[in-house]
């Protein structure tokens, strides 16, 4: 009883801050919501992609951490899609160091909201999450990777785009 009792003087408090509003209806200004696909000022745009869709999955089993395949070639305009599989947590990150100068922003770019750092991604955790980079306007050349979190452990690759 004491329950029902407490519930109901907050209810009459939640109803009773929601009420009572004097400002007229027509002066409220309203702002447009910012499209999807705005780019900050200074950023580069990601392109989507416009080609096939390859898939490298994120494995660690009794076999070792890998990316399967490891090394993967494709042409520029397609898409890959990573999906984690096992032993969490897995990650795609390319070497900056190694990335030509004129790929590093758009591909960075390209990294959507599954981006974490620079040329990075997030982690993912459980089967089936991942994310799909587009490789659109990249520049034809080798794209070294890796997992951060196994590194160590030899879970790299390399993307060439044609």
């Amino acid at each position: 009883m004491m329950f029902k009792g407490l519930t109901l003087v907050a209810s009459a408090f939640v109803l009773a801050a929601c009420g009572g509003a004097t400002e007229d209806p027509s002066a409220v200004k309203t702002t447009p919501a910012a499209a999807d696909t705005a780019t900050p000022a200074g950023a580069v745009a990601s392109p989507p992609a416009t080609g096939r869709t390859h898939e490298i999955k994120m494995i660690g089993d009794d076999k070792g951490y890998r990316f399967e395949p490891a090394n993967l070639t494709v042409k520029a305009g397609d898409a890959i899609k990573f999906v984690f599989v096992s032993m969490a947590p897995h990650n795609v990150a390319f070497e900056g160091d190694k990335i030509p100068a004129a790929a590093r922003a758009l591909l960075d770019a390209n990294f959507g909201s599954a981006r974490m750092g620079e040329l990075m991604s997030k982690m993912y955790m459980a089967p089936g999450e991942g994310f799909t980079l587009s490789m659109a306007n990249i520049p034809a050349g080798q794209y070294p990777y890796h997992c951060t979190p196994h590194i160590a452990m030899n879970m790299k690759g390399v993307i060439t785009v044609q």
